[in-house]
């Protein structure tokens, strides 16, 4: 989770929505913990009453109107609870995406023209869209039940224990097992999920490259290279999606066979510790039962969240790699500029760093404020160079350019 440490900034600046969330995944833990508790008091009821006559029915059927009744109120308190976490987490993640593309964007703004040649469009836009929306996951959906399943694990097994240790002992036995399989299949997933956005890049890449030059594509009839081209692409772009999609197939039924073998120990273990007499009702089988069943989604969200994760810290390493890069061009001034007008080159000479081509060479001219010059020369003369000097897309090799008489670099950029 080294990439994903990037984003802490964003969990202290919605510090106060992450805490709410957890509060209220904690209350909410708690009132869903209410119903085993009251389906065990009802069964232990209806076992008094079937081993002792002299009980009058109706006081039965008042307790387990009661406990209904509590079982309804409690649940819909959690239903509202869970709610207001989702609220939370869920609209926090949104906030963060809307940052973090905001970020994304102000750095492709501040990113030098090398930077752009040397890069995709469409690999640039894949970045800002697809990695930054499996970022978003992870903040929002793969942090909200991540948190909800370490508090409902800690306060279901905490009431297990207190109702039954050995019985707890027994039902916890497959979860060793259950990490394990995380581990190793979070470990391929994260593998494969960076390949697959690889590729996913190269396929944006290439349909950005064909729309933006469709004109000459049917002017020189190469449709059907281009096509056969993409079709190659899709096929190596989909092996890769059904390689990570196998392996990411195998959490929902492993997750489901150890929750299904947890309730099998739970019956057997619960059925031998009731006729030792160390249980002492039905209903604490049926309320272990139930505790069971409560770890059933946390527990197959595991996997679904493990998922998320390593497909977001692969997302964020994309982004990172260039969020990182400082920018060729450099604001030296953050005060305002005030231009009038007058341009100075000072011998100046210019090579391009990514061809080496040297586009100008100890060029040296004055235009007062107001003035016009023109510039004549064939084409790779150094007529465009010398506009993107002056606009500051470059920053010159050799010499200065003056603006107002102040050396271009120390004039503020956003003017």
């Amino acid at each position: 989770m080294k990439e994903l440490q990037y984003l802490n900034k964003y969990f202290v600046k919605y510090k106060y929505s992450f805490l709410i969330g957890i509060v209220t995944t904690i209350v909410a833990q708690i009132f869903s913990l209410f119903t085993p508790k009251l389906i065990s008091k009802s069964f232990k009821a209806i076992e008094d009453f079937s081993k002792q006559s002299s009980i009058d029915s109706s006081l039965i059927q008042k307790e387990l109107i009661h406990n209904i009744l509590l079982i309804i109120a409690t649940t819909i308190i959690a239903g509202f609870l869970t709610f207001l976490m989702r609220q939370t987490l869920i609209v926090m993640s949104r906030h963060i995406e809307f940052d973090l593309k905001n970020e994304v964007f102000r750095q492709y703004e501040n990113l030098s023209q090398n930077f752009y040649k040397q890069n995709r469009t469409g690999d640039l836009m894949n970045r800002i869209s697809e990695d930054v929306g499996k970022v978003r996951m992870y903040v929002g959906p793969a942090v909200m039940y991540t948190i909800n399943t370490f508090i409902r694990f800690a306060i279901v097994i905490v009431y297990m224990y207190n109702v039954s240790p050995r019985l707890t002992l027994y039902t916890l036995l497959p979860l060793p097992i259950l990490s394990y399989a995380i581990f190793k299949l979070s470990s391929e997933i994260n593998k494969r999920s960076t390949v697959f956005q690889q590729y996913l890049s190269k396929v944006s890449s290439f349909t950005q490259e064909i729309f933006s030059g469709i004109r000459v594509i049917k002017a020189y009839s190469l449709e059907n290279q281009h096509q056969k081209n993409m079709e190659e692409l899709s096929l190596e772009s989909k092996a890769k999606s059904m390689n990570l999609a196998k392996v990411q197939a195998l959490f929902g039924p492993l997750m489901l066979a150890l929750i299904g073998v947890s309730n099998l120990v739970v019956i057997y273990f619960g059925g031998v510790l009731y006729i030792n007499g160390s249980i002492k009702s039905i209903g604490t089988i049926a309320e272990f039962i139930l505790y069971v069943n409560m770890l059933t989604w946390p527990v197959a969200s595991l996997g679904w969240v493990s998922s998320m994760v390593q497909e977001a810290e692969a997302s964020q390493k994309r982004i990172n790699e260039f969020l990182k890069i400082k920018p060729d061009i450099q604001n030296n001034r953050q005060e305002h500029s005030e231009i009038q007008g007058a341009i100075e080159f000072k011998n100046v000479s210019f090579t391009y760093d990514d061809t080496h081509i040297k586009a100008l060479q100890n060029i040296s001219f004055t235009i007062h404020k107001g003035e016009t010059l023109a510039i004549l020369g064939k084409t790779g003369s150094g007529k465009s160079s010398i506009l993107a000097l002056i606009s500051r897309l470059y920053d010159v090799t050799d010499g200065t350019i003056l603006v107002d008489g102040t050396a271009i670099h120390e004039v503020n950029l956003l003017i």
